[in-house]
């Protein structure tokens, strides 16, 4: 699985995705089966699942391998990719690109814990010392 590619190429994937995506980085590599069979209480429909797989290739999200006749699917991002790729969409989004606006919007969240602030406070210290 790539580690050190442009995050910026890996595309963000849609719910359905995302979800599937959870599931090959728990088992690393499935069937079809394997995926439903992990996805817990409510698993989505076969045809739904084969669909996305496809979908999730041609974005290059996915790539399969055949194994007798059964195609074994891996994940081709990481979840630190898509973390990255998902957090830029918000900083664009709803920031205007502004990675201080993020940074504000949830140092004035009255939710945040004592131990969160001190380990923001920390990363900041550590990043200005770069």
């Amino acid at each position: 699985m790539p580690s050190s590619s442009d995050p910026r190429k890996v595309v963000l994937p849609t719910a359905g995705e995302l979800r599937l995506l959870e599931i090959l980085w728990l088992i690393g590599e499935g069937t079809v089966e394997d995926l439903l069979e992990a996805s817990g209480k409510n698993p989505p429909n076969y045809k739904t699942t084969q669909t996305l797989l496809r979908i999730m290739e041609e974005k290059k999200l996915v790539s399969h391998r055949l194994q007798g006749r059964a195609f074994l699917f891996r994940a081709k991002v990481t979840r630190e990719q898509v973390t990255r790729v998902s957090v830029g969409n918000l900083i664009s989004r709803f920031f205007g690109g502004s990675r201080a606006g993020l940074l504000v919007n949830l140092l004035e969240d009255e939710r945040i814990r004592a131990d969160e602030l001190e380990e923001l406070e920390e990363l900041i210290r550590r990043r200005k010392r770069k």
